[in-house]
């Protein structure tokens, strides 16, 4: 499998995305927040780039609608739910839409319409992204939400997780930008949350009082689910329809 990084979306043309396999990750906070809110019965999870569309997507759908999202790391002005991964509670999201915009990973997933698979991977459900991406042997690619148009730390150490499972057990061929997300995951992958705490999105978000969202964000594994993007929104894989490697 060749497998390679981008670390932020931004310069990535849509359409070469086409029947490619792409992992999407926003460690702080969007992939851990949509996985959350998936795990905990959300109907479905529908991407975003602006507050405009949000607002005319839940006008115009039937049913219960939870407006979520944020800019600059704090929920928007008239939403019920901001970015932090506690707010989606089984009680607020369960069999709800949940119209969902964030300063970057909405961006990233809403850039992969065209894949043929869309994962929303993080810490939180690393292992089952790896093995989906070992269940379809084929080439892949892990898209890193990034801040704000640059490089983050946190999602190149989860990306390099991710390819580090896949490598455990099936042969791979690493751009060096795949070599090294690597790198950095032998680096940090054995204390996450320190990584978290000291990278500078991390610091941000303590500054703002999400420090403990850090540490639902850095629990590996947490969360048995595996959003995919498809027909313009997420839902949970159905692990009976195709199930995932033991």
């Amino acid at each position: 499998m060749k497998v390679d990084i981008h670390f932020f979306p931004q310069n990535i043309e849509e359409l070469l995305l086409k029947e490619k396999t792409v992992v999407v990750v926003d460690v702080l906070r969007a992939s851990t927040s949509i996985a959350t809110a998936i795990y905990n019965g959300a109907k479905e999870v529908v991407p975003v780039t602006t507050v405009a569309e949000a607002g005319k997507i839940a006008s115009n759908t039937g049913g219960s609608v939870i407006l979520g999202g944020e800019r600059n790391g704090v929920k928007i002005e008239g939403f019920h739910v901001g970015n932090s991964p506690s707010e989606y509670s089984e009680e607020k999201v369960k069999n709800k839409t949940v119209v969902f915009t964030s300063t970057n990973g909405a961006v990233a997933l809403v850039k992969t319409k065209f894949a043929k698979y869309s994962l929303v991977g993080s810490f939180v459900n690393v292992s089952l992204a790896a093995d989906f991406l070992l269940q379809q042997n084929q080439d892949f690619m892990i898209i890193c939400a990034g801040k704000q148009h640059a490089f983050c730390i946190e999602d190149t150490v989860c990306a390099g997780m991710i390819i580090n499972k896949v490598a455990e057990r099936a042969p791979i061929e690493p751009t060096d930008a795949a070599v090294a997300a690597l790198a950095l995951y032998d680096n940090f992958g054995r204390t996450i949350l320190e990584m978290l705490q000291n990278c500078e999105h991390g610091l941000y978000l303590q500054e703002i009082g999400f420090e403990n969202d850090l540490e639902i964000c850095a629990a590996v594994d947490s969360l048995p689910v595996l959003p995919v993007y498809a027909n313009n929104a997420i839902h949970a894989w159905k692990v009976e329809n195709k199930p995932l490697l033991a």
